[in-house]
């Protein structure tokens, strides 16, 4: 009996102990499902107030000259209706393939402006504006022969600064007597491309502030109302001595303006030939935005706009990680995060047709574009749409990966996203890593719960951006990466690509004004729910 009850002590022990612990495991399983569902809880009644979008102020292209290319006007056209950007930035206005300046037998200036004639007219009859930037070098114009890139856009100082100014002025009046002084007026004048950077800009910084002067005093003789800035630096550089400077000897500045991309490494890849590797830093990009913005604050130009007229995830025409669908993910990280402190983010760029490098041999090579040179959307594409459908009020929202806003009819748009990092880190570059095939992992569920809409009958579009949705890249690369798509296969690519929802249906709104959608998350899923009030 006293060998017996202890054991029998012990195995009732023992019983509780397990039965403890699967009471346990299960407690930390149903937190760990807790954990992977999301919740968004939108109340339709408060407002925040208008919604910033200076994601679609700006965009960017190549160069002035493939702008005149009919498949060019064509995806501009259709990026500036689907994705509503206001104005467009561009390298080589000044170049020799634009014919703009010569000199004749004794030196003196001879202006043309048949080709930006041809080229400004289309933008604005596509109802998107120039944001002039300024530059390169006509070479007639040139102290140097230093070039950059394929096309060879000269990036010497002027061997006559007063030359320079002149052809500032007389463009500029040129633009005024075509165009109008109202619609001069709106634009944007960025003296220069990258000076920081010796491959784009063969003076000193001192020689940059020289010419940013002229130019400034060139457009201002013009009309002083006309907008000027710069320096236009790559990684976010000079702001704060180039405000100095401005203050110093009473130079007028209305914008600061600089670049940023999201990789690790520096800020030229002239021929497309670097290795990158994504960051790991959660602010990259956007923590340069915000950085800039505190530097102007403290600067003597406090209030002045400030534009970043590049970014993306990396700075190279060679990166696959702007074809992956993770992109789309990334932009929207990118321009939450950086909230109010820029006027613009401009995207480089809309498109593929972009020839640094050179014409290129692949339809998915890594390029900037938001679409392939066929026209094909890249997932990247999808981000910007699905921005340009939110209303134009901005709802409370506590959820930092999520945008919810209302409409003037009635509607509702959440646009909502995860983005993961998935890049394994320094040992792997972009180039390597982002042409595999790359299944997004499980994180759960999202439930979105939005109260306080009025009663009615409702239609829901559902749209989707992510692994094998809207992301014809994963395709291309399981055809096996043809060089040369068929006509087939270029359908094939487009229809995958197309943007249309990924369900429609009707929704009845109770008395109780309550909608709710639970919806399955993958890494950098990107969703869009628009309630249309009916």
């Amino acid at each position: 009996m006293k060998l017996f009850k202890p054991v029998k002590k012990y195995h009732y022990l023992n019983k509780i102990m397990i039965s403890t612990t699967f009471i346990l495991c299960l407690f930390y399983h149903s937190e760990a499902q807790e954990k992977a569902t999301r919740s968004i809880n939108i109340d339709y009644s408060k407002s925040k107030g208008v919604l910033n979008t200076q994601f679609k102020e700006c965009i960017g292209a190549g160069r002035a000259y493939e702008g005149l290319r009919a498949d060019w006007q064509e995806q501009l056209a259709y990026v500036t209706k689907e994705c509503g950007f206001k104005y467009i930035r561009m390298h080589g206005l000044l170049i020799d393939d634009m014919a703009v300046y010569r000199e004749d037998k004794n030196g003196n200036p001879e202006y043309n402006y048949q080709y930006i004639d041809a080229l400004y007219d289309a933008l604005l009859k596509t109802g998107i504006k120039p944001f002039v930037e300024l530059g390169f070098m006509p070479s007639a114009l040139a102290s140097g022969n230093k070039t950059i890139f394929w096309w060879k856009g000269n990036v010497t100082p002027p061997k006559d600064y007063d030359k320079w100014a002149g052809l500032i002025k007389n463009l500029v009046q040129h633009f005024t007597e075509r165009y109008g002084e109202s619609e001069v007026k709106s634009w944007y004048f960025e003296v220069w491309n990258e000076p920081n950077l010796d491959g784009f800009w063969a003076g000193s910084q001192e020689e940059y502030f020289k010419l940013y002067k002229y130019t400034t005093q060139a457009i201002k003789s013009v009309n002083p109302a006309f907008k000027v800035g710069g320096p236009a630096t790559a990684g976010a550089a000079w702001i704060p001595e180039m405000l100095a400077y401005c203050k110093k000897n009473n130079v007028p500045i209305d914008f600061a303006s600089t670049h940023s991309y999201g990789v690790k490494q520096g800020f030229l890849d002239e021929f497309g030939n670097s290795g990158t590797v994504l960051s790991k830093d959660p602010m990259a990009v956007s923590g340069d935005i915000i950085n800039s913005r505190k530097q102007i604050k403290a600067s003597a130009f406090p209030d002045i706009e400030l534009h970043y007229t590049e970014w993306s995830a990396s700075y190279t025409p060679a990166d696959p990680i702007h074809d992956s669908y993770h992109e789309a993910a990334y932009i929207l990280e990118k321009i939450k995060q950086s909230g109010d402190a820029a006027n613009s983010m401009s995207y480089w760029v809309f498109t593929d047709i972009f020839e640094e490098a050179g014409p290129r041999f692949k339809p998915f090579h890594g390029g900037f574009g938001l679409l392939n040179t066929q026209g094909i959307n890249k997932a990247a594409f999808h981000s910007y749409r699905l921005l340009n459908k939110l209303g134009s009020t901005e709802l409370v929202n506590k959820d930092t990966e999520s945008w919810a806003t209302k409409d003037s009819n009635g509607g509702l748009q959440i646009l909502f996203w995860d983005f993961t990092n998935t890049h394994p880190g320094d040992a792997v570059n972009n180039q390597v890593y982002y042409t595999k095939d790359l299944p997004a992992k499980n994180k759960g569920n999202a439930n979105v719960v939005v109260k306080n809409l009025q009663e009615g009958s409702y239609v829901l579009e559902l749209y989707k951006v992510g692994y094998r949705v809207n992301d014809p890249y994963s395709t291309y690369l399981e055809m096996g990466e043809p060089a040369n798509l068929t006509k087939a296969q270029t359908e094939t690519l487009k229809k995958l690509g197309d943007g249309t929802p990924v369900s429609t249906e009707t929704v009845l709104i109770g008395k109780d004004g309550v909608f709710k959608k639970q919806l399955p998350l993958r890494e950098n899923d990107v969703y869009l729910i628009n309630l249309i009030k009916q």
